[in-house]
Parts: C-alpha cells; structure tokens; sequence
C-alpha cells in the first residue's frame, strides 16, 4: 500500500530554515521564520507564563482528560478577550490545536453544513489555507487583497472579485496585522466589505491569529467584534501562539457564532468533530491561558509585556522606514512604518531576494515578505544597505 504514495512538496519556508542553519556565516540575518524574538534573537517565555506554569506545578493534581471541546473556562475567556461582552448566548466553541487545527476544524464544518460552499481565500494568504481546502476538496476561489505597486490594499480589486460571492460561501478574512502583507483594511473599508457580505448572504471566517501585536488588543478585535455584530453566523478560528507566545504548546480556538436557539446544535457538530480529529483538544497551553486571563495581576502583567512586545515591533518599523529612505533617497518603503503586525512585504523581485542571500546572508521568503520582529537596532540598517545595494 504505501509504495503507491508520491513525494510531497516540500515547505518552502521550512526550506529556507535548513537552508539558515547550514549557512556558517555569524552575521547571516534570518527574516523568514515566523515568530517574534526579542533583540537577543530569543522568542522569550512570557512573564505571566512563567508565573502560570510555576503554578499550576504547584496545584495541579490530574492530568486526566478534558471534555471534547476543552475546558469551558477556557473557552469563555477565549471568547470574552476576542469579542468582549454581549456574545456568549450565541458562540458555541472548542479548543483546538493551535490556530491552523481551528482554521482546519472551521473548513470541515463548513463541509458538513453545506459542502456546495465555496471558500474565498485572499490573495495573497498563508499557504496553509488553500492547502487545507484542496486536501478537504473543497470549492475554492481567490479575491485581489495587496496591491504589489502600492504595497497597500487593491480594494477595488477586492470588493470587485468578492462581488461574485455567492449566497452561503464562506470568504476568509483577515481580523488584524494582515498575515503575509502587514497590510490591514481601514475601518471604512471594513464597513464596505460587512455590506457587501451581508447583501451576499455569505458566512464570514475570520482568521485572528495576531490580536494585540498591532493597534492593541482591543483595537485589534475591532474589525471582529463588528463582523460578529453583523452577521447571524460568524466562524472564527483564533491561534494564542504568538501574542501568549506558547508556539509550541499549539492554543487556539474556533468560535461558531449562530443563533441562542441553534446553539446547541452547533456545539455537538463542534465535539464531534473534535472527537473524529484528536478527540481531546491539548490542554497545557490553554489552561495557562485560562490561569491568566482569570487572575487581574496575572492579566495586568501580560497585557503589559504584550504591548513591550507590539511597540517594539512599531519602532523597528519606523527605524527601518527611514534607514530604507536614507539608503535609497527615496520614499519607496515609507510602507514599512504604515503596515501592523510581524509582516511586511517589501517589493522586491525573487531575484534581489536571492542576491541579498547569498551575498548578505539575509533570509527572507521569496516573495520578499520579512518578519519585522527578526530585525534590532543593530540589524535595521545592516538591512536598509543591503536592499539599496540590490536594487
């Protein structure tokens, strides 16, 4: 039998992590990988994590299963922190293996609920979407979402390519720090895109997996909390990765908001699809998010290492800005400044994305999309001159 199983693609971003490693240069600069590190290079163990680990050591007297859907604590906070007050009649949910099993969960209800449904996918996205979709055999369609000359949103391209959504499809939106790009949809432009889906009758799916590393996490829920205003079902599949910073602990979780009175329904379709995947989701990661987000001085604590974090992002954003317009005497990246999140996208060709490798030993990913948070103070402008010697 499995003799008959072809080679897979490999990923191209786990390429370019091989590829950094083997590289025996010190002053080799690695802006591909996702995930945030501090200006020693490490990604730290947040304080409030540390605390909470130190006391569930301490308490903790099972380690028996949890239910199909998670400790429900654990989900009522989930739910609060990204939509606020005023939603938990309506949001059946489930803990999920970090963000991409709440995305995968997400699709295969979609499937069940209406498998002629096709899925609206950005363009561009993070390759694990259209992947999950072709695996599940899914319907799938693309709408414009960056403009490459701009290095901003194509929102005429967009809402004239989501113009062709039919009733009962599913468009995956972005909530905040637009993944691969850093660029976000304005409110107005938010606003639009709600009136056009709801004129459609499409089913919104919002991907929040950068709440808080943006505007602020309120601020960063914004978009969410009015989509979920907006529409009588909402999906929304949110990762605790990065702005809790247990990757590797794989926290997250898909919210189905539907009517008080289907509720119910929708939770035991969510268990039981829990229970075909992995039956019980991962605890560790999400009952420490839970101790926090349970405890004010616990809270207070996270919520200010996470706004460090965030700003720290910003300045890097504004130091490279200008070193890019210092070296290239032009105002060709004053985007970096403007964009939010981890991401930027800079607009340069394959081709300079490999010069700057093999001659500066600067990784990034192909398309130019460098993680914001793999710069410091040092590095920015070590980047700024080589972009300009390649341009």
């Amino acid at each position: 039998m499995l003799e008959a199983l072809n080679p897979q693609p490999q990923d191209k971003i786990l390429q370019l992590i091989a590829m950094f490693r083997e590289d025996a240069r010190t002053d080799k600069i690695d802006l591909g990988v996702g995930v945030y590190k501090d200006a020693t290079g490490l990604t730290p163990v947040m304080r409030a994590i540390k605390a909470a680990e130190k006391k569930l050591w301490e308490t903790e007297t099972t380690k028996t299963y949890t239910g199909l859907a998670g400790e429900p604590a654990y989900n009522a906070a989930m739910v609060q922190l990204i939509l606020g007050a005023g939603f938990a009649d309506r949001a059946a949910s489930i803990a999920t293996p970090g963000g991409t099993g709440a995305i995968r969960q997400a699709l295969e209800l979609i499937r069940m609920a209406n498998p002629a449904a096709k899925v609206w996918l950005s363009a561009p996205t993070w390759p694990n979407h259209p992947s999950i979709v072709k695996f599940l055999g899914m319907p799938m369609a693309e709408y414009r979402y960056f403009d490459v000359a701009s290095s901003g949103i194509d929102f005429a391209g967009l809402m004239a390519d989501l113009a062709g959504v039919a009733a009962g499809d599913a468009v995956l939106l972005h909530g905040c720090c637009h993944n691969p790009t850093g660029a976000n949809l304005t409110p107005a432009q938010w606003d639009e895109v709600i009136a056009l889906l709801q004129a459609k009758k499409a089913v919104p799916f919002v991907d929040l997996a950068y709440q808080g590393f943006g505007d602020g996490l309120d601020a960063d829920a914004e978009a969410t909390r009015k989509v979920a205003a907006a529409f009588p079902e909402v999906l929304i599949a949110a990762s605790c990765s990065k702005n809790f910073g247990i990757y590797r602990e794989r926290t997250g979780v898909l919210i189905a908001l539907t009517s008080p009175e289907r509720k119910a329904v929708v939770q035991g379709n969510l268990n039981f699809l829990n229970r075909q995947n992995y039956s019980f989701p991962p605890d560790h990661g999400a009952r420490l998010v839970t101790m926090i987000l349970e405890d004010a001085a616990l809270t207070a604590d996270w919520k200010a290492e996470l706004e460090e974090t965030r700003l720290n992002m910003l300045t890097l954003r504004q130091q490279l800005a200008d070193e890019l317009r210092k070296a290239t005497n032009s105002d060709r990246f004053d985007f970096v400044a403007h964009h939010r999140g981890m991401f930027s996208r800079l607009g340069l060709t394959e081709a300079q994305v490999v010069r700057l490798r093999e001659e500066a030993g600067i990784y990034m990913v192909g398309d130019s999309r460098i993680n914001i948070a793999g710069l410091n103070a040092q590095t920015v402008p070590v980047l700024a001159r080589a972009i300009a010697a390649v341009l």
